[in-house]
């Protein structure tokens, strides 16, 4: 019998269950194990090529954001991609354009759900910052509670305790506990499933790959489920964490969340195989295939937004009405792709008339369009870099 399947075949526990009682009900609650998984440990046949090809994947990208003369173009966009489709897995309506434009200080008709992923791009920056400063949080439950206090703040599950891990007993699917799809740990559980899983991110004796590891925390965090509210977005911004502490890339240019919302019932169902088959390599097999579509999507996405740039670049230069604001205006606009006159005299630093004119040599070229049709209170967007994005 070929080897993989052998071990797949033999069922591998993968925690135990305990009695829980929560709304009066009577349930058995999850209890995983801590990690690396054993009895028997992982298939390194089933994931190794795999990861080799995650890890190439990987470097290509890197490799390639030399394409465009700044990198903070590229995570501009790329963090936004993430924040969006992460919390667009939660039911969140909003799209890259409505982001745009509450950056644009423009008026939104759905507000709350903007609120939501502008709440996880300020979680994200905590996370990041404090992994990048010498003297910051290391990945912990501390800084994952800092986080979560961020997402939660002012928005749906405000009154889930923010920023704390839960006190109760919750539940997955169903209309109630007792028929729920899944039902997590104890609350008095949580504590010290958390901090094994802190001591399985910092133990430097493992000799598992770092995102074979990404994986495996990713999936134990999501079955621990340790707060009332927000615990899919974090789960996914704890993978982003885990990329940067691992240094798998320089910058976080990928954003996995797409592969994960494209492929969303398999996502969860996998998740579901490590608690009741112990089918862990499975679960694997579908995380490392997913940085490598992603990876190789951001890189494609790359290729495109510089091509679009320097094609647009190309023609401003060769424009005789351009001048030295239209110049700077025209390398803003990756971080700036929906905008009022007002706003770009404020960036610009200049005044009102000569903003107005740095926007119409733009306009003249056909690189931005004016969306309102106003005469007064006009806004204007890079209009191919959005649709480009938003692909």
């Amino acid at each position: 019998m070929n080897p993989i399947k052998a071990i797949l075949i033999m069922k591998r526990a993968t925690g135990t269950y305990l009695k829980s009682t929560t709304l009066g009900e009577v349930v058995l609650a999850f209890v995983p194990y801590p990690l690396p998984p054993k009895n028997p440990a992982l298939a390194l046949e089933v994931y190794q090529d795999l990861n080799h090809k995650a890890e190439m994947a990987l470097a290509r990208l890197s490799g390639v954001s030399g394409l465009v003369p700044s990198v903070d173009w590229l995570l501009y966009s790329a963090i936004r991609k993430e924040a969006l489709l992460t919390s667009q897995i939660e039911g969140t309506q909003a799209t890259l354009t409505d982001l745009f434009d509450e950056e644009a200080g423009l008026k939104l008709s759905n507000t709350d759900d903007v609120e939501e992923v502008t709440n996880y791009l300020q979680a994200f920056r905590l996370v990041q910052e404090q992994l990048r400063d010498p003297k910051g949080l290391p990945i912990s439950v501390r800084l994952l509670c800092d986080a979560h206090r961020l997402l939660l703040n002012g928005v749906r599950g405000a009154g889930k305790q923010p920023g704390e891990l839960r006190r109760s007993q919750n539940w997955i699917g169903g209309t109630r506990p007792g028929n729920a799809v899944f039902v997590p740990p104890p609350p008095e559980n949580v504590p010290q499933l958390l901090t094994d899983m802190e001591r399985f991110i910092h133990d430097g004796a493992t000799d598992l790959p770092p995102m074979v590891k990404v994986a495996l925390i990713h999936a134990q965090f999501e079955t621990i489920h340790p707060f009332l509210d927000g615990n899919g977005r974090i789960g996914r911004l704890l993978i982003a964490a885990l990329f940067e502490h691992w240094r798998l890339l320089p910058e976080p240019l990928m954003y996995l969340s797409g592969y994960l919302k494209q492929h969303q019932a398999e996502y969860y169902r996998r998740l579901s195989a490590i608690r009741t088959e112990g089918d862990w390599e499975s679960w694997l097999t579908f995380f490392l295939e997913g940085v490598c579509v992603a990876a190789a999507d951001a890189e494609h996405s790359i290729i495109e937004v510089a091509s679009l740039v320097a094609a647009d670049r190309k023609r401003l230069l060769q424009s005789p009405k351009a001048g030295p604001a239209s110049y700077r205006l025209f390398e803003m606009l990756p971080m700036m792709p929906r905008f009022t006159i007002e706003r770009v005299r404020q960036q610009l630093d200049t005044s009102f008339p000569t903003a107005t004119a740095a926007v119409k040599v733009l306009e003249d070229l056909g690189i931005v369009t004016e969306m309102t049709g106003q005469k007064k209170n006009r806004s204007y967007s890079y209009q191919a870099y959005v649709e480009l994005l938003s692909e």
